[in-house]
């Protein structure tokens, strides 16, 4: 039977790429001066603009996507007579999940002959988008919608996600730090690095000093607890340091180097939660990478 992919902007995927892989996508909105904003297009996206607007304090808020946004998206498809595999946001950093849960239960009432399959990834940016791309590698290996389904929620496991921040005043505003903590952080220079967590949540793993100190322990981190690097896509997203991402690219291939490396801007919405300059770096690794 056939079936559609859909995801939402928080995967970070690169357009072409979608419109090649015929992936349906749900936009995550943002309000960037005045205007609600969302970006389907990253070709399009001026993330240099974007980023130095929030360094100079452009203010940015954002909100999840609502129920009838998912069933705008998915009515359309299931009327064409597809099944639907829909892969999201983590549950653990953002209600939209949830929405896509409730357009779910509501379509079937309409499409009871209908298959819908849901992956929440735990994840964001790449950590979300490289799943993704792994969905579609099984469907071209002729895998079956409930076959790739339960893989990914087995492979979400997996997913290191491990990012660096260089303002901490960022994530205090999101209730990450304390507003003390950002500042003595702020005066010494101190980079915290976070992860994603067993549940999608963001914790602080570690801490570097510097900003070339934390992109070499994002290197670390990644030599400790990749595994079969050479036969996977390594993500690296970047808010507007894109040497800092060519950097820890190299340091990536000395020691385990992987199939291919995907670097992408990180797309407006979860980029203004961590701010400017964050770095963040997306692998596989063991099934407990998460608690490690």
């Amino acid at each position: 039977m056939s079936f559609s992919i859909v995801t939402d902007t928080s995967a970070n995927l690169p357009t072409p790429w979608l419109r090649q892989n015929r992936i349906g996508v749900i936009p995550f909105h943002y309000s960037f001066g005045g205007r609600d904003c969302d970006c389907l297009d990253t070709e399009a996206f001026n993330g240099a603009a974007y980023y130095t607007a929030m360094r100079n304090g452009a203010l940015i808020s954002t909100s999840q996507i609502n129920p009838q946004a998912y069933i705008d998206c998915f009515q359309p498809l299931l009327e064409a007579g597809e099944d639907i595999l829909f892969i999201g946001m983590s549950s653990g950093i953002s209600g939209s999940f949830q929405s896509a849960q409730i357009a779910m239960t509501q379509l079937k009432e309409t499409f009871p002959e209908r298959r819908f399959r849901m992956v929440d990834t735990l994840g964001a940016s790449l950590g979300e988008g490289i799943l993704v791309m792994k969905a579609v590698e099984l469907e071209r290996q002729g895998m079956e919608l409930d076959e790739i389904a339960r893989t990914l929620l087995s492979l979400r496991k997996n997913m290191c996600q491990i990012f660096m921040v260089d303002d901490l005043m960022f994530l205090k505003r999101t209730g990450r730090v304390s507003g003390a903590a950002a500042l003595v952080g702020t005066m010494l220079h101190i980079k915290p690095l976070l992860k994603g967590n067993e549940k999608g949540q963001i914790v602080t793993c570690a801490k570097a000093r510097g900003r070339r100190k934390a992109v070499e322990a994002l290197a670390k981190h990644y030599d400790a607890l990749v595994k079969e690097a050479g036969s996977q896509t390594v993500g690296i997203a970047h808010a507007d340091c894109e040497k800092d991402a060519d950097l820890l690219a190299t340091l990536l291939m000395r020691n385990h180097p992987p199939r291919q490396i995907l670097t992408v801007m990180y797309e407006p919405v979860t980029g203004s939660h961590v701010g400017p300059d964050t770095l963040a770096l997306f692998f596989l690794g063991d099934s407990d990478v998460r608690s490690k």
